[in-house]
Order: C-alpha cells, then sequence, then structure tokens
C-alpha cells in the first residue's frame, strides 16, 4: 500500500536530485522537516517495498518503481497547482503550500478530469519543468541561475524555487516571477547581482539568486 508518508519521501528524493543534491538520510530530514529516526525508519520500509534502494555510502536512490510513484505525485502536484492558479485565480506564490496538501486527495478519474479541463502543460505557475531535471541538464538546455548571469545581458526569468513561500513572496514584491524580462548591471563584490526589473533597479543576495533560473532574452 503507498502511503502518503511514502509519496512525500519519494517526491522528496525526486525533488532534492533536481537541485542537485546527493540525497542520504540527512537530506530528506531537512526536505522533510523530521526527526532521523523518522527518515531511518521510513527509509527500512521504503527499501523492504522495493521503492528505494540505499548506497553502501548511504546515497539513496529510488527504484524504477519508486520512481514511477514520485512522478505520478508531482503529476498530481503541477495539476493541483494548475488548477488553484488558473481556475481559481489563487496568486502563484500561493499555490505550493495548497497543493502539497491536496496532491496525495486526488484521484485517478479526478487526475484525467483536471488533464481534460486544464489541457496539457510542461511547466507550473513557478515555471518548474514537469519533468524534472539537473542543474547539469537545464544548463545542456540554455538555462543558468541567475547568480552565473553576465553584466550587461539581458534575460527573462525561466523558473524560481518553490518550496519557500516567505522567498516566493518576496520575489512578487520585487516583481521577480517567470516570463519576466530583466537586464543584469552588476554582479558585486559583495556576491550580490544588480538588475532592473522594468524600469526599478533592485539589488539581489546571492541566496535569492541562486533560486532563480533565467535564459538569454
Amino acid at each position: 500500500m503507498i502511503t502518503v508518508s511514502k509519496e512525500d519521501y519519494l517526491k522528496a528524493i525526486a525533488e532534492a536530485e533536481s537541485e542537485g543534491l546527493t540525497v542520504i538520510a540527512a537530506t530528506l530530514s531537512h526536505w522533510l522537516s523530521v526527526t532521523r529516526a523518522a527518515v531511518t525508519f521510513a527509509l527500512k520500509r521504503l527499501t523492504k517495498d522495493g521503492l528505494v534502494s540505499i548506497k553502501p555510502d548511504g546515497h539513496i536512490q529510488l527504484t524504477r518503481r519508486g520512481r514511477q510513484i514520485a512522478e505520478r505525485t508531482i503529476l498530481r502536484h503541477h495539476l493541483i497547482e494548475r488548477m488553484l492558479s488558473e481556475m481559481f485565480g489563487m496568486a502563484w506564490y500561493e499555490v505550493h503550500d495548497e497543493a502539497e496538501r491536496l496532491e496525495h486527495a486526488v484521484s485517478p478519474a479526478f487526475e484525467k478530469k483536471l488533464v481534460e479541463k486544464l489541457g496539457h502543460k510542461d511547466t507550473c505557475p513557478h515555471g518548474n519543468g514537469l519533468a524534472l531535471r539537473s542543474p547539469a541538464e537545464r544548463r545542456k538546455r540554455g538555462l543558468r541561475l541567475l547568480a552565473e548571469a553576465e553584466a550587461g545581458s539581458g534575460y527573462k526569468i525561466a523558473s524560481v524555487y518553490e518550496r519557500d513561500r516567505k522567498l516566493l513572496e518576496f520575489f512578487e514584491k520585487e516583481g521577480i516571477r517567470p516570463g519576466v524580462r530583466i537586464a543584469i548591471k552588476a554582479r558585486n563584490y559583495d556576491g550580490t547581482v544588480s538588475l532592473s526589473v522594468g524600469s526599478r533597479e533592485i539589488r539581489l543576495g546571492a541566496a535569492a539568486a541562486d533560486k532563480i533560473w533565467v535564459t538569454q532574452a
């Protein structure tokens, strides 16, 4: 039986991998805000069920079946985000938290209805692709982190990290969202990036600039 908890762990592994992380128990403890003891117990169940494998060095990987379940949960999360945004007009920076709560309640029949209603679309309101890609794969597709953007160049925001509500609210306040065009003015000695968003000029710290993927405009 695939429980809500198992879906959460499998999705967390897939998502952490897409952020370029080597997934170990400590990664999941931080990602899911649970104790190391809880992670250890969960991993024993997931391993027994053939959903994950753990290497001698502690590296956790999804099995083929585990990845299928993770991708199904991610699809439902994606559909819920789009439903809340496109059908109910919820702000783009609010939909992730709601989708986290609702994704497990989506039945196959409701999932089918959502696909029929919303149509197929590869990206969510945060610009993140339905198919999770590693940083290396994103770079092969011409994306780069804002922290790596060249001064004097123009870019379009492709996607933003969606798991931090306060960060998303900050981005909204500053006019930073997927599809917006920006111009890099300078990369400063203190690690910040000066950029223009429309007619406004702002300065972003490295922590925020590392959470935004851009493509050259």
